[in-house]
């Protein structure tokens, strides 16, 4: 288990909300994680599962607040984010590890709120891994395409522009220093100068090629572990090299290897840290055969504790 001193237990959400990004596709993506097989990974590493399915917003009202400029589609994704955030809320209430399959990252600002709304009550840090080629760290005035999905990390760091997102329900913003940006190939000119100014930690791909993951993951877990605080592992599948996993929208050459991303899901399982997960961006529309998907299913299995001695060897082995 990720944490060991907790029970046993996931919690499995689908938000299938796709226009927060400009390529259809990605609201496929929770029941394609299905299909190949993630749940019933997780109940063969001894975890008691309950899908929740997937949310639906089709009886949630619109608010009536004045929707910022440049920020495409808010209207519908604000429901997405209210209804997100609470069932988020209640989820960790429960005491079982949250999992959010999506969709495009734009859920990440309801999910990791609820999540977020939870810590604040037991009184732990919670910090946020963003494994993604992107920063997502654009606002509205920011913004080159307008798409929300570009926008995702910002919010939850406070950063003013979507102030209205989610409506009645509480944000609870965390500090800039809490967001660590691994995997970054992609930012824009004025996000940069924004991730800049705000002090969030990233570590790019140079920086992963000069020092390797397993140290940049380790000062990570010491980071959170000095703080007796939490993680949220929010899991972009563009930070996977598109070599390995060509079925995302938004595909940026020169990402994480196969082993490198099985090496950090295994050193955080071990760090016992990671107490909430979003998986997002897969788009079974573009992928080849099933084959991201069946990628990310086995990295969250690396997540969850499964060995690589654990793995059936394929019968065109030698």
């Amino acid at each position: 288990m990720i944490d060991r001193e907790s029970p046993k237990e996931i919690a499995v959400l689908g938000a299938p909300i796709e226009i927060g990004a400009s390529q259809m596709g990605t609201l496929m993506g929770p029941d394609a994680l299905r299909t190949a097989g993630l749940l019933t990974l997780l109940e063969s590493l001894g975890f008691a599962v309950e899908d929740h399915g997937n949310l639906s917003v089709a009886g949630v009202a619109a608010l009536k607040d004045s929707p910022p400029d440049n920020a495409r589609h808010y209207r519908e994704i604000q429901r997405w984010m209210g209804a997100i955030s609470a069932r988020a809320y209640e989820m960790s209430r429960t005491g079982a590890i949250p999992i959010f399959l999506g969709g495009d990252h734009s859920l990440s600002m309801g999910s990791i709120n609820g999540v977020a709304r939870h810590c604040r009550e037991t009184g732990r840090e919670l910090f946020v891994m963003w494994l993604d080629a992107h920063a997502d760290y654009n606002t509205p005035a920011t913004t080159i395409t307008g798409n929300m999905h570009g926008m995702s990390a910002a919010f939850l760091c406070g950063e003013e522009g979507l102030d209205g997102l989610l409506g009645e329900e509480p944000r609870a913003s965390i500090a800039p220093s809490r967001l660590e940006l691994f995997g970054t190939r992609s930012i824009d000119r004025l996000e940069k100068e924004l991730v800049k100014l705000r002090g969030v930690s990233v570590a790019d791909m140079r920086k992963i090629d000069e020092f390797g993951v397993s140290v940049l993951i380790r000062r990570v877990i010491d980071k959170v572990r000095a703080a007796n605080g939490v993680l949220h592992l929010s899991f972009d599948v563009d930070f996977l090299d598109p070599e390995i996993a060509p079925g995302v929208g938004t595909t940026v050459p020169g990402g994480a290897t196969y082993r490198e991303a099985h090496l950090i899901m295994e050193l955080l399982h071990d760090s016992g840290i990671v107490h909430s997960l979003d998986i997002v961006e897969l788009n079974p529309f573009l992928d080849e055969r099933g084959r991201t998907a069946r990628h990310v299913v086995e990295l969250i299995g690396s997540l969850f504790g499964q060995q690589i001695t654990d793995r059936p060897t394929p019968t065109n082995a030698i």
